[in-house]
């Protein structure tokens, strides 16, 4: 894949040794709920969509065009973007041992022994650390959703960055472990986990240490094959952004892989700001508690009351007429029914205001955003935010992708700190190389 400012014969892409290299730079297209990455895997490559998502380490892939089932999945395969893998028609791919730690990770076993027992492993194999049998199959959960699947490595081809290289650059790192998963239920497409345990992306090609960062476009940018959102992996995506405000990262007990961060208070417009739970920057003695930063979550939640208590700020400063039947239809709390060609004054500004003084003022249009075309001179435009279910086990809030839009936001893992910096995406895109204006 070539990401070219000016229209010139596609150049060859060439391999390197990744000890030669210190960055990726991967594009990430906009779907309608998510961000895709395009997952370079086996030899012959093939080329699989996956969801980037940093609530989630395991790495995984639809195996088997025909084959592969998705339970209560809708109309997926006319809907979604459709790729499968195949390991027979890759020449590196195999099946992960039985006594690896990936696949240890995966069972969530506390006893190195158990996926070999599992697999049926004799004693005195286990004992003399001589059994080779497969990895067993694994379940692994979404919220609502599970997949079922093996454990496979292959060879995985990244773009990389950096001075003197362009995106056409590919590093090749082998043995790379990943979910091959031929039925699910509710994941129709498969899932780059970006968490922080060993079975993630950026664990396993070394850049755990160092960090990440990724600049996801506006929705009106959703299908469109022309401008891609940058998703940097390594120094490049730390360097030269000390100057981005930083809040640090949370360490949940509970789940210590993924990535939180501290809430201390929401303003709408010019109110003084209103203070939220303590559970949104603390956990108590069970590890709940915390806010979630997710890529794979598409809206932010946020627990009750706080979540009605902004509905009510938001409803007594806006005085446009409600539009209840698009409530109803769309299952969004506020929306209503907005001048076309508005000015961005006439709704209230909202501002996330979270430990060491960071306050990030989140563009409009990722919170009140039109439904549809205008009519009547009127767009109707709903507010994106939604009410944190079970709030009271796992994380108290959720800061979703929907509301990331326009903001670059860098995951700085030697100093475990998130930093944001509101930026116009589709600029950064096309500065990069990732698309044109």
């Amino acid at each position: 894949m070539t990401h070219s400012r000016t229209i010139l014969p596609k150049p060859k892409s060439f391999f390197i040794k990744t000890t030669e290299i210190s960055d990726i730079v991967e594009p990430l297209k906009e779907i309608r709920d998510g961000y895709l990455i395009s997952l370079n895997l086996g030899t012959p490559p093939q080329v699989i969509s996956a969801y980037m998502d940093t609530g989630s380490d395991l790495t995984w892939v639809p195996c088997g065009n025909l084959s592969f089932e998705c339970m209560d999945c809708g109309d997926y395969r006319n809907n979604k973007p459709m790729s499968a893998f195949s390991p027979s028609r890759s020449s590196s791919s195999s099946r992960d041992s039985c006594a690896s730690p990936l696949c240890i990770d995966i069972h969530s076993s506390d006893n190195s022994l158990d996926p070999c027992a599992v697999a049926g492993c004799s004693l005195s194999t286990l004992i003399k650390a001589t059994c080779y049998r497969p990895c067993p199959s694994f379940a692994y959960t979404y919220g609502e959703g599970v997949v079922f699947g093996s454990l496979t490595r292959d060879t995985l081809r990244v773009h990389g960055g950096g001075i003197g290289l362009n995106t056409s650059t590919l590093m090749e790192f082998s043995n790379f472990g990943f979910g091959c998963v031929g039925s699910t239920y509710h994941e129709p497409l498969g899932i780059a986990g970006f968490g922080k345990g060993p079975l993630s992306l950026p664990s396993q090609l070394g850049f755990l240490r160092k960090g990440f960062s990724h600049c996801f476009l506006a929705f009106k940018f959703a299908n469109n094959p022309n401008i891609s959102s940058p998703l940097v992996v390594g120094d490049l995506a730390i360097s030269s952004k000390e100057h981005f405000p930083f809040t640090p990262m949370l360490k949940s007990p509970m789940y210590p892989n993924y990535y939180y961060i501290g809430l201390e208070g929401i303003t709408v417009g010019n109110s003084s700001s209103s203070e939220v739970p303590l559970s949104l920057r603390e956990f108590d003695e069970s590890g709940n508690g915390g806010m979630l930063i997710d890529s794979g979550t598409t809206y932010t939640h946020l627990p009750e009351p706080l979540y009605s208590q902004l509905l009510a700020v938001l409803q007594s400063a806006i005085s446009y007429p409600r539009a209840s039947e698009v409530e109803m239809r769309s299952g969004f709390d506020l929306c209503y029914r907005i001048p076309y060609n508005y000015d961005d004054g006439l709704l209230p500004t909202i501002t996330f205001h979270f430990l060491n003084n960071v306050s990030l003022v989140l563009p409009q249009g990722n919170y009140f955003y039109a439904m549809g075309a205008p009519t009547n001179s009127t767009v109707v435009k709903c507010f994106l935010f939604q009410s944190m279910e079970d709030g009271d086990y796992g994380p108290a809030g959720v800061f979703g992708s929907f509301q990331q839009q326009n903001i670059e936001v860098v995951y700085d893992l030697e100093k475990e700190r998130i930093g944001f910096q509101p930026t116009d995406c589709a600029s950064s895109a096309a500065s990069q190389g990732l698309g044109k204006m």
